[in-house]
């Protein structure tokens, strides 16, 4: 199984709606790459392990797939779109890795 994280780093004067990622962006999203993407997760930073310590990341999404060539072959016609979005939930540029699931 593949997973694709996108990790939205918590940085001065960031900012993040968390109601909009889950409730429109993750949607669309998922109407758009159909069945080939298997799973979806949202996570919302709460710390870092240290208690009181800062998010490192706002939030985290993850989207499965059973392959990488499935993953790609998903995104490819919506990328424009799925991209142009970020801009309409948070003003920070995501880290995305994907990689394979062992457990």
């Amino acid at each position: 199984m593949i997973k694709l994280s996108a990790l939205y780093p918590n940085t001065e004067d960031s900012y993040f709606d968390i109601d909009y990622y889950c409730n429109t962006h993750t949607p669309m999203v998922a109407k758009f790459l159909g069945d080939a993407m298997k799973h979806a997760a949202v996570e919302e930073g709460l710390s870092a392990f240290d208690r009181d310590s800062e998010k490192p990341f706002m939030a985290i999404g993850h989207l499965y797939f059973d392959t990488l060539d499935d993953m790609h072959n998903a995104f490819e016609p919506y990328m424009e779109e799925i991209m142009g979005d970020i801009k309409n939930y948070t003003n920070v540029q995501p880290y995305f890795q994907i990689s394979t699931v062992k457990i």
